[in-house]
């Protein structure tokens, strides 16, 4: 039986943690609900500074730019919120989730 490693260089979280602790505003965005085809599963995490820098992966592709753009207005006051993709929205196509599912991101600054 093998035994999973948590690979510390890469995990979104702990990115976060670091991140926050070097004095940066950090955001995470979170995978909380997905339906048909979703690049990412529920739990996929996104951390963003107020630089636009980020780690990890929520989908892919343009819905990333969007979920950046989004985060770095909830880092500068804004309050969280819940970001929607999906082929019923019309613009789903122009930011890249083609693939037939909806997911929806939460978006938080971390305090």
């Amino acid at each position: 039986m093998q035994t999973a490693h948590l690979d510390e260089s890469r995990d979104p979280l702990l990115i976060a943690q670091d991140w926050k602790d070097g004095g940066r505003d950090v955001a995470l965005a979170t995978v909380v609900e997905t339906w048909g085809s979703a690049p990412r599963p529920v739990g996929s995490h996104l951390v963003i500074d107020s630089e636009g820098n980020f780690h990890g992966s929520v989908s892919g592709g343009c819905v990333e730019g969007a979920v950046v753009s989004e985060a770095m207005e909830v880092i500068s006051g804004g309050e969280a919120r819940m970001l929607e993709f999906g082929v019923a929205d019309e613009t789903a196509w122009q930011v890249g989730l083609s693939c037939g599912g909806r997911i929806k991101v939460f978006v938080e600054r971390l305090s």
